[in-house]
């Protein structure tokens, strides 16, 4: 008997009834319910999606680069420090002023004020502190003695 009274209640598939509300809602549906209503098409979003994902890939790469290079040069920035920092010097190094890092006879780095035309050891470089207590390398200048 139960089998004949939902058979009794159940409607065509054509027919939009909302069984929780009680109503036909064909009506309130965002899309066509019936034979005759427009094809439902997806978009085709697969050109789009492979364009963005290019475009975002480049533009992780272009951060990613930036991010190793301003790594490479902390790097060498913490090299000097240490190369610096670990030499000898018997005075206090002023902020802003360049000084020269030389080898002595025992393969030993000592910082100086003496210019690298001035002296005879090797001379590894020349250095100047900054405010914030870091050793930058400071480009050799090409001399301006040319010998005749």
């Amino acid at each position: 008997m139960k089998k004949k009274a939902e058979q009794n209640e159940k409607r065509p598939d054509l027919v939009v009834f909302d069984e929780e509300k009680q109503r036909y809602d064909a009506a309130f549906r965002p899309y066509g319910t019936n034979v005759g209503a427009p094809q439902i098409k997806l978009p085709n979003n697969g050109s789009w999606k492979n364009s963005q994902i290019y475009k975002a890939n480049k533009h992780l790469k272009a951060k990613y680069e930036a991010i190793k290079a301003e790594y490479e040069a902390l790097l060498k920035v913490m090299k000097y420090n240490e190369l610096v920092t670990a030499s000898k010097f018997t005075f206090e190094p002023l902020i802003g002023e360049v000084y020269h890092l030389y080898n002595n006879a025992k393969e030993e780095p000592f910082l100086s004020i003496i210019d690298p035309e001035s002296c005879n050891f090797q001379h590894l470089g020349s250095f100047r502190l900054t405010s914030d207590y870091l050793w930058e390398k400071v480009e050799d200048k090409p001399s301006t003695f040319l010998p005749k």
